[in-house]
């Protein structure tokens, strides 16, 4: 993409409303579809690893999302907010952003990725403490008629996908599309369970994991309606939570959602934009612990939740735009039940429900030609939290056409999800409830700078400060020993960022990154867990065959992380794709190898592991071939 293009493209996700990149009041990497079939990139969380400032970690159940040295252990991604077209995913629950093969769309279906770097709530309210991330999918126009996708690799990986796309007149637009994918996963070693009674370390067949996305979208003028649906399962090799190790362990996650959207243009100056959704989310967890061993267990939730948004655009003042609107939230189910199969034994039923409403402004002024300024405040009122107020100051100056300076201050809260109030099982591994828990809040300072390059580059240099209070953290109760979610912790982060990008002749794109952060908890100004102090990413693309063809590589670089006992050591991995477009009729084909030195390396493990780090995939490969009719 050129750096016209890259300068002026328009993002959605940071105020609700279009506008190019370099207006809009917080750091934004878009990441298009093009660079999700370049490198190959199977889920969301491997296109967020590319991302500055953002890191991805792995208990082989779920994958969870860093940024900026905060990656609480036990978090299910509840301080990042994701949408689909606008949607909000989290669930009801967990608050959770599903990011690994539990994301219920298909990869091939994104057009693009927009994330926001910094808190969110003055627009979203709460869970978007870290960043909103913003996944919208394609058209049936970008689509163009039917497509059939298959790949295969290691351990047994298959992927299939069926595709439909097509538009018409006045807007109309459909998609249509369903896939499956399954691996059989590979046989791990733990030292923590090597005796003659537990297999001698070894988990057999037990990494495996299988899913199902439907997708349906229709448009016509201004009008949107989407449908998706995805299921997950997967196998649990590393026994946490007093789980008997090498014993059959699974969990499945299955997202449904209905959204539907319309934009009314009353005059020139005046637009509307309504929305109304609904999600649900269950989990269902069957595993053998104890006491006595051997005990059969289910774990499971069911969450619903429906909502609406309505907001409007007015450009009426020729120095104001404004951006007023009310959304409102019913969760309507936040259950969650835990039971012994034989004998049964109900150890809990839990039912709850909620209700979360916000009004939020923002009023972008354009000062001078080069001098604007972004203020924006949200009230938030919720059934079981109370009200929240957060404002977002930006001031965006650009003394020239090439470079663009943006000071920004924000604050955000994310309120305790069901989970970590109401859950309370009892026994080895379990967890007590604690329904005084309050909301937790982040405040932050960020300077950036934008500097074109040449004709087609662009350089960012972002410097920034984090200061949380009142972070809810898992503990362990000392006179109960169960696991239980405190308001505990203050803790700070300070950091810079670099990134760079440049188009070269012939088609040659480089993308590059550095950060460096460190992050403390205030009190005692200890390292925080599972926060790396050095991040560089390289990302590369290669034309070939007179642009019939390219070669996509990358390389993930972090320095070591603090761990609960130890430490994970840092490492780099490297992935590559080589691929082709229309060398064959009407096909792609690309070839993939990730993890190409096949390098050994661990994540930190949560609260509830015997494991200290847990061991991440080897080298796996990946072909793959998507042909159009």
């Amino acid at each position: 993409m050129p750096l016209e293009s890259l300068m002026t493209m328009t993002v959605s996700s940071a105020t609700r409303v279009a506008q190019p990149i370099s207006s809009a009041p917080a750091t934004v990497v878009v990441l298009t579809a093009a660079d999700i079939r370049e490198y190959g990139w199977r889920t969301l969380a491997d296109a967020l690893a590319t991302i500055p400032g953002l890191y991805t970690a792995s208990d082989r159940t779920y994958t969870y999302l860093g940024a900026r040295g905060f990656q609480r252990p036990g978090d299910y991604n509840s301080r990042f907010l994701l949408l689909i077209d606008g949607m909000r995913v989290n669930d009801a629950v967990y608050d959770q952003a599903p990011i690994g093969a539990d994301f219920p769309l298909d990869m091939d279906l994104v057009e693009r990725i927009e994330y926001v770097a910094g808190p969110g709530s003055a627009v979203y309210g709460s869970n978007a403490l870290f960043g909103v991330i913003n996944v919208i999918t394609k058209s049936g126009k970008d689509i163009g008629g039917a497509q059939v996708a298959a790949a295969g690799g290691s351990f047994g990986e298959k992927r299939g996908r069926a595709t439909y796309g097509w538009h018409g007149a006045n807007g109309a637009d459909v998609v249509l599309s369903a896939s499956a994918y399954e691996k059989n996963g590979q046989d791990l070693y733990y030292p923590e369970f090597d005796t003659p009674d537990q297999n001698n370390g070894i988990a057999q067949n037990l990494d495996y994991e299988r899913a199902q996305n439907l997708f349906a979208k229709f448009a016509y003028e201004g009008f949107r309606l989407s449908v998706g649906y995805g299921n997950r399962t997967k196998g649990v090799p590393d026994a946490p939570y007093g789980a008997v190790f090498d014993a059959p362990f699974s969990v499945t996650d299955t997202h449904s959602f209905v959204d539907a959207t319309w934009h009314q243009a009353l005059r020139e100056d005046v637009a509307l934009d309504y929305e109304l959704y609904w999600g649900r989310y269950d989990y269902r967890s069957p595993e053998l612990d104890g006491p006595p061993p051997g005990t059969e267990n289910m774990d499971g939730d069911h969450a619903m939740w429906y909502g609406g948004d309505v907001h409007a655009t007015i450009t009426t003042f020729a120095r104001n735009r404004i951006v007023a609107g009310v959304d409102f939230t019913r969760d309507a189910n936040r259950d969650q039940f835990n039971y012994n199969v034989a004998p049964y034994q109900l150890l809990l039923d839990d039912h709850r429900s909620s209700d979360m409403a916000g009004v939020y402004a923002e009023d972008q002024i354009t000062l001078l030609d080069s001098l604007s300024l972004d203020l924006g405040v949200r009230y938030d009122a919720e059934s079981n939290m109370g009200g929240n107020v957060n404002p977002r100051v930006a001031l965006i100056y650009r003394p020239t056409s090439r470079d663009t300076f943006k000071a920004i201050y924000g604050t955000a809260y994310r309120a305790p999800n069901a989970y970590e109030m109401y859950y309370a099982v009892p026994g080895d591994g379990g967890q007590e409830a604690n329904p005084s828990l309050g909301a937790e809040h982040i405040a932050t300072e960020e300077l950036v700078y934008e500097r074109a390059i040449g004709a087609s580059g662009r350089a960012t240099l972002s410097l920034f400060r984090y200061t949380l209070r009142d972070l809810i953290t898992e503990t362990t109760d000392p006179a109960t020993g169960l696991f239980v979610f405190e308001n505990v912790d203050r803790a700070e982060a300070k950091g810079a960022e670099l990134a760079y990008e440049q188009s070269f002749a012939g088609g040659v794109r480089v993308r590059a990154s550095y950060s460096y952060q460190m992050s403390r908890d205030s009190g005692s100004g200890a390292a925080l867990q599972d926060s790396p102090r050095h991040m560089g990413k390289l990302n590369a693309v290669i034309p070939l065959f007179h642009e019939r063809g390219w070669f996509g590589g990358e390389m993930q670089c972090l320095s070591s992380r603090l761990s609960e006992f130890g430490e994970a050591g840092g490492y780099c991995i490297g992935n590559v794709t080589i691929g082709s477009r229309k060398l064959l009729d009407h096909a792609d084909v690309s070839f993939s190898i990730y993890n190409v030195t096949d390098r050994h390396y661990s994540d930190p493990a949560g609260p509830g592991f015997i494991q200290d780090t847990i061991v991440q995939q080897s080298r796996t490969f990946l072909l793959k071939v998507v042909y159009g009719f």
